[in-house]
C-alpha cells in the first residue's frame, strides 16, 4: 500500500466546494436522511412559484457545513420542499424546488419536509408554516475532499485516473460505494464520515486494445472527512510504461504477428497483447514476459522501475547446433 499524505487546510471556504453539475448525483449518507420518496411520476418540471401570493407564508431557507458554521453555503445547494402528508401511493408530492443558495418560497400554512443536498451531502428537516414567515438554517455536516494522484513528481490526468469513494465497515474497506469516477484534483463535497479511496492507473497507451485498461497500479487510502473542513490527500502511483519486442538478436528489428502475455512471477496473467511494439504500464515489481510467435514460445524477465520508461526485448534463442563427434 502507497504511504499517504494528508494536509488539512484550515476552514473550508464555502464557495470552494461547489461542485458543477453534482448537486444531485446522491443524497445525503450516513446518518443524513434522504427526502421522501416521491413515486415514479414525480420527476418532471419543477414547480412554479404560485402566481398569487397573498394569503400565504413565506419559508426563508439557508445552510452551512457545520453546525457552528456562520456563513451560509453560498453555491451548489439544491432545495426540495415535499408536503409532509403522504399520498395515497405513499409518495409525497414535491410543491417547490430552488438551486438558490438562499431561496425565499411562498408557501400555504400547512407541515412540509425540507431537503437540501449539496454534492453527496445533504440534510433534511421537517418544517411547520402557520400564518407567519418562518426562517430554517439547515447544518450540512459536509466537508472537502480533495485527492491529488502522481506519478514520480507530475501530476496524473483526470483521464488516466479510476477513483472510487467507499464508506467502510468493520472488516470490509470496500461495504458501501458513494462515488465512482470521481475526478482527482477537484473538491468533492462528501458528510462527515471516515472513508476508503482506491485509486486505479489507466493505461491509455496505444498498444493497449481497447484503451484506458485498468492496470496494477493501484492506491488506497483510509481517512476522514470532518465537517466544515477540506482535506487533500496526495496518492503517489509507482508505475512505468514497457514496450514489448520480440527480436532475433538483441538490438534487433521487433517481429510483428507476435502475440505477448504478461505475467507475475508468481504466474498470475496480467495482460496480454498482439502487435510488433505494444506498449502497456505495469507497477513498480518484476514480471514475465511471454511471445508467441508461429508456433514456437519465448520467453523473458524483467523488472519495471517507477517512471523508468523501457524496452523489453525478448529474444528468439535458436537450439545450438550438436557438437560434432571425434572421428
Amino acid at each position: 500500500m502507497t504511504k499517504t499524505n494528508f494536509r488539512k487546510a484550515g476552514s473550508l471556504l464555502v464557495a470552494a466546494l461547489l461542485i458543477p453539475g453534482a448537486a444531485d448525483q446522491a443524497h445525503a449518507r450516513r446518518g443524513h436522511p434522504a427526502p421522501p420518496q416521491t413515486g415514479p411520476a414525480q420527476p418532471g418540471p419543477t414547480p412554479a412559484a404560485p402566481a398569487n401570493t397573498e394569503g400565504m407564508s413565506t419559508l426563508r431557507l439557508s445552510a452551512t457545513l457545520a453546525v457552528n458554521d456562520s456563513q451560509p453555503v453560498r453555491s451548489g445547494l439544491v432545495w426540495r420542499v415535499f408536503e409532509e402528508a403522504a399520498q395515497p401511493d405513499g409518495s409525497h408530492k414535491l410543491v417547490a424546488q430552488s438551486d438558490e443558495p438562499t431561496p425565499t418560497l411562498p408557501l400555504p400554512d400547512g407541515a412540509y419536509i425540507v431537503h437540501a443536498a449539496y454534492g453527496l451531502a445533504g440534510a433534511t428537516r421537517r418544517v411547520l408554516v402557520e400564518g407567519h414567515s418562518v426562517s430554517e438554517r439547515l447544518p450540512l455536516n459536509a466537508g472537502g475532499l480533495k485527492l491529488i494522484d502522481m506519478l514520480g513528481e507530475s501530476k496524473i490526468p483526470p483521464q488516466r485516473l479510476s477513483i472510487s469513494i467507499y464508506v467502510p465497515e468493520r472488516g470490509n474497506a470496500e461495504a458501501k460505494l458513494v462515488l465512482a469516477g470521481a475526478k482527482g484534483d477537484e473538491i468533492i463535497c462528501l458528510p462527515e464520515g471516515a472513508y476508503h479511496i482506491v485509486s486505479t492507473l489507466l493505461d491509455t497507451t496505444q498498444g493497449a486494445q481497447g484503451g484506458n485498461n485498468a492496470t496494477n497500479s493501484v492506491v488506497t487510502a483510509d481517512l476522514k472527512v470532518p465537517a466544515g473542513k477540506l482535506i487533500e490527500a496526495t496518492l503517489k502511483h509507482h508505475a512505468a510504461t514497457m514496450t514489448l519486442k520480440l527480436v532475433k538478436a538483441p538490438g534487433g528489428e521487433a517481429l510483428a504477428n507476435t502475440s505477448f502475455s504478461v505475467l507475475t512471477p508468481g504466474g498470475d496473467v496480467i495482460r496480454e497483447l498482439i502487435g510488433a511494439f505494444p506498449s502497456l504500464v505495469l507497477a513498480e515489481g518484476e514480471y514475465v514476459a511471454i511471445a508467441r510467435h508461429e508456433g514456437k514460445t519465448y520467453q523473458n524477465t524483467f523488472r519495471v522501475q517507477s517512471t523508468k520508461d523501457a524496452d523489453v526485448e525478448i529474444v528468439m534463442k535458436e537450439d545450438a547446433p550438436p557438437e560434432e563427434r571425434p572421428q
